[in-house]
């Protein structure tokens, strides 16, 4: 956590905080440390640029929340768009 924190330039409370307000949730390891992916950084981030601009921690993480939603959407949308256009019984 220390390394993550030290990367996103956070401190490992604000990290404790993401988790604790359910935005991910980290792997641990055998020895109970966390272990965060590229995409939970990803997320730590895009969180911490929020909150730098002053939108409440819990509402950061529901924004982010909600972008993921939104962006997977649209990627189950334009999938099923494809199949569509690629049905020639359809046109």
């Amino acid at each position: 956590m220390g390394r993550a924190a030290e990367i996103l330039g956070v401190t490992p409370g604000f990290l404790r905080s993401l988790d604790a307000a359910k935005l991910f949730a980290p792997q641990r390891s055998p020895g109970g440390h966390r272990r965060y992916s590229r995409y939970q950084l990803r997320l730590a981030q895009r969180a911490r640029d929020l909150v730098d601009q002053g939108t409440a921690l819990d509402a950061a993480c529901r924004i982010i929340i909600l972008e993921d939603q939104l962006a997977e959407a649209q990627r189950i949308n334009a999938q099923l768009q494809q199949r569509i256009n690629a049905d020639p019984e359809r046109h």
